[in-house]
């Protein structure tokens, strides 16, 4: 059997004492074919996030894909990372963190690209439990 790669079981560790420390994690991505991020914030084929708790949701720092999902520019966007474009983990505040070597990664295991979450309905009669007006007037 081949022995497992140390590399997200480091980024895990670190972002974790980021956490632990108060420190707000960054992680450092070498943007590829496989990876999926908003391209608008790609510069120089890399793209900084923060994945401090308060900054994503559903947040999996997987062995060899990492999944999340963020707000940019007040959108939400599903980011998917294989392990292998990751180059970096450090924290904001402090600078302290490790480096990593970028190997070749893998594509997403479910296909092209991974699922967007559900959107919400597109009109307001098709939404389940759509708000009714209020019945409470205003006095003055």
């Amino acid at each position: 059997m081949q022995e497992s790669s140390t590399k997200p079981y480091l980024i895990r560790a670190l972002h974790e004492w980021c956490t632990d420390n108060g420190y707000t994690p960054y992680l450092v991505v070498t943007v590829d074919d496989n990876t999926v991020v908003p391209p608008a914030h790609v510069h120089d084929g890399q793209i900084t996030l923060n994945i401090s708790h308060l900054a994503t949701n559903r947040l999996t720092l997987g062995n060899e894909y990492i999944e999340f999902e963020s707000r940019f520019n007040g959108a939400v966007e599903h980011l998917f990372i294989p392990v292998g474009a990751v180059s970096a983990v450090y924290a904001r505040e402090t600078g302290a963190g490790m480096g990593f070597e970028v190997v070749p990664s893998r594509p997403y295991p479910g296909g092209d690209e991974p699922s967007p979450p559900p959107n919400p309905p597109a009109s307001p009669d098709d939404a389940p439990d759509a708000p009714k007006p209020s019945h409470l007037k205003i006095v003055k």
